[in-house]
């Protein structure tokens, strides 16, 4: 199996995955959050990048009545948009949920899976998550594939041992050539505003990054591994610069644009 990424890094900086096309990947998870009066926010954001262009690669992940809308009023501002589920079949009786088909219909073109609230609430697990990527690459989406160790995994020393098992089989799902990402989120961390300490992100990332050369060998360089857990404008900068973090995804910093920003504009201090 290999990726469709084209070949990442930046031999002048010496990293090893800086993200797409040598480009950070920025991702705002909005949640259950956003009206059709919160687009000016996007806009403003948009606007803001215009004026001061980042090298970060931003994909904003609305809920999914504002998709289409986020992706009419942000064409050609050069800001993707992702959806934040997606059903692994591609129709069918399954009401309230959206296939990767009707994503892409909408105008996104990329999708959170496997994130640790849909674990927690909805018992998702990896076999899930893998089949719902597999629909994801085939509709012509880039599943971003979320993963993380509880806090008892933790404290038990086993949380490199459950994130290597966790990509290993969320990644299983992707066929040949599918193009995804990767989001460690150290579950304890999501919205606590605390983050793990550097040489546990370093740590983490390098683990997925072992599995992934396992698993596909030389094409792991070419994956983003995005780290997600309490980021803002004071600790993202720090974070971006460790070994094998190839992006963000932000929660609760990606609802407001005078909050995004720093996090974006924060991929030009590498």
């Amino acid at each position: 199996m290999s990726t469709s990424f084209p070949k990442t890094g930046d031999p002048a900086a010496g990293r090893e995955c800086d993200g797409l096309d040598g480009r950070p990947l920025i991702v705002g998870n909005w949640k259950m959050n956003g009206l059709a009066e919160d687009l000016p926010e996007v806009c403003g954001l948009a606007k803001a990048l215009a004026a001061h262009p980042s090298r970060a690669r931003t994909v904003i992940c609305p809920p999914a009545t504002l998709v289409a809308r986020m992706a009419e009023v942000l064409r050609g501002t050069g800001i993707e948009i992702g959806g934040q589920d997606c059903r692994a079949e591609p129709s069918g009786a399954f009401t309230g949920d959206i296939s990767a088909a009707m994503l892409v219909d909408a105008g996104a073109r990329f999708v959170i899976l496997g994130h640790a609230e849909r674990r927690a609430t909805y018992g998702e697990t990896d076999p899930d998550v893998a089949a719902k990527a597999a629909a994801a690459v085939q509709a012509g989406l880039r599943p971003i594939l979320c993963l993380g160790e509880q806090l008892d995994d933790r404290a038990a020393g086993r949380a490199l041992a459950v994130i290597g098992e966790q990509v290993e089989r969320c990644v299983s799902g992707i066929p040949a050539g599918g193009a995804f990402a990767i989001a460690y989120e150290p579950v304890w961390a999501i919205g606590a505003g605390m983050a793990p300490r550097s040489d546990d992100i370093e740590a983490a990332h390098a683990r997925i990054h072992a599995a992934l050369v396992k698993m596909i060998g030389a094409a792991a360089r070419q994956v983003p591994i995005l780290y997600g857990g309490s980021v803002d404008a004071e600790n993202a900068a720090d974070i971006l610069r460790l070994p094998k973090v190839g992006g963000l995804l932000i929660g609760r910093a990606a609802l407001r644009r005078e909050d995004f920003l720093p996090v974006i504009w924060a991929a030009d201090t590498l």
